[in-house]
Order: C-alpha cells, then structure tokens, then sequence
C-alpha cells in the first residue's frame, strides 16, 4: 500500500441530497394504484399524472389536489403509461 492515499471529501448541498437518496426518496412516497379505469394516487400532492400512449401521445393530465385522489380514466381501452414525478406505471385499461 506504499504510495496510496485515500482523503474523505465531504458532500455538500445536492450532491449530498443525492448521495443520501433524499431526492429519490421523496417520489418513493407516491402510489398509483390502477383499478379498472380508476386510477387511486396517493402521496403527490401538487404534481401532475400524465397517460401517454405507448406511441408518446399524452391523451390525459391532471394535477392531484390532494394527499390521496382517485381519477376516472375515460380514454379508449388499451395500454398505457402512468407517471406522477418520477413514479411511472404500465397499465392495460380493458
């Protein structure tokens, strides 16, 4: 180990937040639940849940009002993707 020298630099500000997994554990917190065509979400507050279809056409968006919401998906069956933050769900809606 001659000639090795290992310093400790210390993480600071966002680094430190990413480090940790504060930023990520953040959206953790958010559920998306889908059940027929309702859609339950919990824990996002403020954001916003987009439907894409698998072409990358947004076909829905609507901002969640509080700490748990549910949400009618009237839009043609078929398979969709679901993000809130940076939760995303595959869904099939029949």
């Amino acid at each position: 180990m001659a000639g090795f020298l290992a310093t400790a630099v210390p993480l600071s500000g966002l680094a430190a937040q990413m480090e940790l997994g504060v930023m990520e554990q953040v959206d953790e917190q958010i559920g998306v639940t889908v059940k027929g065509q309702t859609v339950l979400v919990t824990g996002a507050q403020g954001k916003t849940l987009e439907v894409v279809s698998l072409t990358g056409k947004c076909v829905m968006s609507v901002t969640i009002e509080g700490p748990a919401q549910r949400i009618e998906l009237n839009i043609p069956k078929g398979c969709y993707i679901l993000k809130v933050g940076k939760v995303v769900r595959k869904t099939t809606i029949r």
